[in-house]
């Protein structure tokens, strides 16, 4: 849950809880919202695993910048998909690569969809947090 701290007025926290449910999954809540997690050590193909939802993390963060900016930018769209793609390496382990195609239904043109991609970039959240320690690499085009 993203919530104010008044001894920080311009930041927000965030609450998340998760609980072990047996040996194959995980729950995590927030709000009023559920997602059953992978912590299976043989994998779980019913649930994201960690490393699938960071992914998924990265590109709802990606989504939500688009709905930010685009109000502000005028700019028109009818769909977005993401499609992101990562590596993993073993020692030490962690995401040693990500690539993103961010795919937008539109007619607006080449300079606009760079200056949306730009705002992405500029204004993410979870894409800023991840940048700095991945190889992050993605592109922006249109459906």
């Amino acid at each position: 849950m993203a919530t104010q701290n008044p001894e920080t007025k311009s930041k927000m926290s965030f609450h998340v809880e998760t609980t072990r449910l047996d040996s194959h999954a995980s729950a995590s809540v927030c709000k009023s919202a559920e997602i059953r997690l992978d912590t299976d050590m043989a994998g779980n193909p019913n649930a994201f695993n960690p490393a699938e939802l960071l992914l998924a993390a990265l590109s709802a963060c990606i989504i939500k910048g688009v709905e930010r900016v685009t109000p502000i930018l005028h700019f028109q769209l009818k769909g977005i998909q993401v499609i992101v793609d990562g590596i993993r390496q073993d020692v030490p382990p962690k995401m040693e690569s990500i690539r993103y195609q961010i795919i937008v239904d539109t007619e607006e043109t080449d300079d606009r969809l760079r200056l949306l991609h730009e705002n992405i970039k500029k204004y993410g959240t979870v894409f800023n947090t991840i940048a700095p320690g991945t190889d992050l690499v993605g592109e922006i085009r249109r459906k």
